[in-house]
């Protein structure tokens, strides 16, 4: 049986590195969270795996029998794709595998058939850490985004917000965002969108060079 008070999010990142131990984890921006389970192969046999961060060079997983560096094993995100990789450290029971070859992230998440294998339906929440401008009627702000998804975003602002209050939210290089203060406590805020990002906006918006 799966544990269910170790990390319950997966998150995705556009960096072609295998993703860093927990501890290092805060120094890569632009992750996408949703709960993934998947399945660990090598020698010796098959097993699940909660993956807790996947980039396009790797995954950090959480595992359940001994791991060592060096080891080759191949992961299983969906029952038709198969990653094959190597074990590039092992911290508790965790650990970070490289990918042989850089993977699609962005085609991992425009995929509808993701929700068919065994994804957790829910807006993508994006951690980013972003400075915006924050409009609350005649008053303009300096915020920083903490993370952000197609319906509503966290912010750090010095400035305390009425809640229920209608603002404009402006991110660098995306248009103006018109939501409603949904709650607000130490420094920390969240904003509801009037209407959803569309997801491919988004997408373009955290990764506007994906080729690079």
């Amino acid at each position: 049986m799966l544990s269910t008070d170790c990390h319950q999010e997966t998150i995705f990142s556009f960096s072609e590195r295998a993703p860093l131990p927990p501890e290092d984890r805060r120094r890569d921006p632009r992750h996408l969270t949703i709960l993934r389970v998947g399945a660990l192969v090598c020698e010796g046999g098959r097993e699940l795996c909660l993956i807790r961060n996947i980039s396009a060079g790797g995954v950090m997983a959480h595992v359940y029998s001994r791991r060592v560096e060096g080891q080759r094993v191949a992961v299983e995100l969906k029952s038709n794709q198969r990653i094959d990789g190597e074990v590039a450290w092992v911290s508790g029971s965790n650990v970070g595998i490289q990918f042989d070859k850089p993977v699609d992230v962005t085609e991992m998440l425009s995929s509808q058939t993701m929700l068919d294998s065994g994804w957790r339906p829910r807006l993508p929440r994006v951690e980013v850490d972003r400075l915006a401008t924050l409009r609350c009627g005649a008053c303009v702000y300096g915020v920083n985004t903490r993370d952000i998804s197609q319906g509503g975003v966290k912010i750090e602002t010095d400035q305390p917000l009425e809640l229920g209050a209608a603002v404009v939210l402006t991110l660098d290089k995306f248009r103006p965002l018109h939501g409603v203060v949904r709650w607000s406590d130490g420094g920390l805020a969240g904003i509801a969108f009037n209407q959803l990002i569309p997801f491919h906006d988004l997408m373009e918006w955290l990764n506007p060079n994906p080729g690079a």
